[in-house]
């Protein structure tokens, strides 16, 4: 990992668990509540096993993103908190992966995959790892027509950003492959 620091990847923690704090999303069991830090953590470590597979990337830069990447969408931090605390190239790919509301939904997911497709590799390979964590087990209140739209859509997701990163890009091959067995 290139320029790795222990007390940049800290600070950034603490951060992000401010930002998130209070956050909570459904797991897999009727009333179960998981801390929304949960799933930056774990997209986070995608990322960090990721670089160990392949060393063109650059370790900072992603693990940064990774950190960062529900930020923008979830919390008050904007595009400037980001770029002024991470700078620019950080902060263009935490934009490029935040979705953009103001479109109708069916939109909102070509437009983000067309926006991080103009960014570094490490970006493409967050968005991988957001969606291999996202596809672990559905939420317990989604229909059976939910699933099969998120399966949908992470196919979609798989086939413009595979050519990122080859290792994160079979995880997420896996991870839709088992997905069917939820419906």
């Amino acid at each position: 990992m290139k320029n790795w620091s222990i007390d940049h990847l800290q600070k950034t923690w603490n951060l992000i668990a401010k930002l998130h704090q209070g956050q909570k999303y459904g797991g897999d069991e009727e009333g179960l509540q998981i801390e929304y830090i949960n799933h930056i953590g774990s997209v986070t470590f995608e990322i960090l096993q990721a670089l160990q597979h392949d060393e063109t990337l650059n370790g900072d830069f992603a693990v940064s993103c990774a950190l960062l990447h529900d930020s923008i969408e979830d919390t008050p931090f904007t595009f400037d908190s980001v770029k002024d605390l991470f700078g620019e190239t950080v902060a263009n790919g935490v934009s490029a992966l935040t979705k953009n509301t103001s479109l109708d939904k069916d939109d909102q997911m070509i437009d983000s995959l067309t926006r991080i497709k103009k960014q570094p590799k490490e970006v493409w390979s967050v968005k991988m790892a957001d969606r291999i964590c996202n596809l672990y087990s559905p939420p317990f209140y989604w229909t059976t027509e939910k699933k099969k739209q998120y399966h949908t859509e992470s196919l979609l997701v798989y086939e413009n950003l595979k050519e990122g990163n080859a290792y994160l890009a079979n995880r997420l091959k896996e991870k839709i492959d088992h997905y069917v067995s939820y419906f």
